[in-house]
């Protein structure tokens, strides 16, 4: 069982972080959604689309950690792209309508964890999540994507817990992914160590996110040549 405080906490902060970012998808006219986001290749929409399929599909792994019964997010990589890529098309209200359901479905089906857990950690396309970890995985989603969507909310103005959330998420994806080893300290005193921790890399958490997620370099500094990262 999740500390019930902890659980009501996470989700309130989840709740504030999605209200704003489909306050901000909500702006977004039908020319403005078919326009390119900050992730490669992907339009506006596509980055809609993905937290949508995301907010679903998310809820496998609450399934695991509740019954014990193992389930992917996605069956394969190539589910996942067609899923995105069809609600990336469909009309603008329509998108609209299927990311705040969906975000509603997510928080719903996330009570559940204030109930018996079964499996204390589950695994996440090679990453393994703790049961605990799950909503504050959601909400990284909803952050880094909310500023993937290029507008005039910047990651600067989410929730500090929040930032902190997405930075673990980026780690953990670090770590799975074998990136080069890193020493990663934030102004706020958080460390984390990716491999043999070789290479000392400083910033504040946002601008530590925005390298780790997206690769900005303007606002990191090492004690060597920053190594080319992992995709998240």
């Amino acid at each position: 069982m999740i500390n019930p405080a902890r659980l009501h906490s996470d989700l309130q902060r989840l709740d504030r972080e999605t209200e704003t970012y489909l306050a901000t998808v909500e702006s977004l006219s039908e020319d403005e959604l078919t326009s390119p986001s900050m992730c490669e290749g992907w339009t506006r929409a596509d980055v809609v689309a993905h937290l949508a399929s995301n907010g679903r599909r998310l809820v496998n792994l609450i399934d695991w950690v509740t019954t014990g019964e193992q389930k992917s997010v996605y069956p394969s990589p190539e589910a996942r792209a067609q899923e995105i890529a069809e609600l990336a098309a469909l009309p603008r209200a329509e998108l609209v309508r299927e990311a705040r359901e969906s975000a509603a479905y997510f928080a719903e089906q996330a009570q559940r964890l204030s109930g018996e857990i079964v499996v204390e950690e589950v695994d996440l396309h090679g990453k393994p999540v703790p049961a605990t970890s799950l909503v504050a995985l959601r909400i990284a989603e909803v952050v880094v994507h909310h500023h993937d969507l290029d507008t005039a909310w910047t990651i600067e103005e989410a929730d500090p817990d929040s930032l902190l959330n997405a930075l673990e998420a980026a780690v953990r994806t670090m770590r799975a992914k074998g990136a080069p080893g890193m020493t990663l300290v934030t102004e706020e005193r958080d460390e984390w160590v990716v491999g043999d921790g070789a290479l000392r890399v400083e910033s504040d958490r946002e601008g530590l996110l925005e390298w780790l997620a997206r690769g900005e370099t303007e606002n990191v500094e090492a004690d060597g040549p920053l190594p080319a990262l992992p995709s998240w």
